[in-house]
């Protein structure tokens, strides 16, 4: 496994994937729907997609002498790493906004969504999502993307609009909370995000692991 993603990191990743992973640093940003930032490092990942299908790196990596289940593992595992790295200065960021800059007024004039707890939460649920709809629907086919990408993309945009409007409606306002106001309530919603992502890659890597060994390529 360790040899098929290190094949995945230096082989079929494309280099948009690694850049694009400074987007989780959108979360520094006042005045911004700071999720899109997890949408772009999706995004960027979805090039390494393009890259492999058109360089038939699916079919190379099953005429290897390893499982089927490997290739979807092995992207599974490219897939999340480049995820928790993104996510880790995504946290960074939530930390700073959290103490060093929780006072700053221009994140408290802000009437976007604040970077704590419940959006990291969010952004990991996107990324769930992604595993969910992209990576495993990839796997339906091994060669198709668009559709599973643009049902993707809509899911994505719904799931920012509805964390960004949240805080909007009455009696849901701590979910917006600026520093270590509601420290409780951001760690547990951010638990839960992160719950949901475990559990949702898990069983996308167990579909798309179906998919692929019924698949004649």
């Amino acid at each position: 496994m360790r040899n098929i993603l290190r094949k995945e990191l230096k082989l079929s990743a494309s280099p948009l994937s690694y850049i694009f992973l400074a987007f989780g640093l959108m979360f520094l940003l006042p005045g911004y729907p700071i999720l899109c930032g997890a949408f772009f490092v999706t995004l960027g990942i979805f090039y390494s997609f393009q890259t492999a299908r058109e360089a038939n790196d699916i079919v190379y990596s099953a005429l290897l002498p390893i499982a089927k289940r490997d290739v979807v593992s092995g992207k599974f595992l490219f897939v999340c790493m480049l995820e928790l790295c993104a996510a880790l200065l995504m946290a960074a960021a939530v930390v700073l906004r959290m103490t060093v800059f929780a006072d700053a007024i221009v994140y408290r004039q802000n009437a976007l969504m604040n970077a704590n707890g419940f959006a990291l939460g969010v952004a990991f649920l996107i990324f769930g999502l992604f595993n969910w709809i992209f990576v495993a629907g990839f796997f339906r086919t091994a060669y198709q993307f668009a559709r599973p990408y643009v049902t993707y993309i809509v899911v994505a945009f719904l799931v920012v609009f509805a964390a960004e409007a949240v805080h909007f409606f009455p009696g849901m306002e701590a979910v917006n909370a600026f520093g270590t106001d509601h420290l409780p309530l951001q760690l547990a919603l951010f638990g839960t995000g992160f719950s949901a992502y475990v559990l949702i890659t898990f069983l996308s890597w167990k579909r798309a692991c179906r998919w692929f060994e019924t698949l004649d390529l």
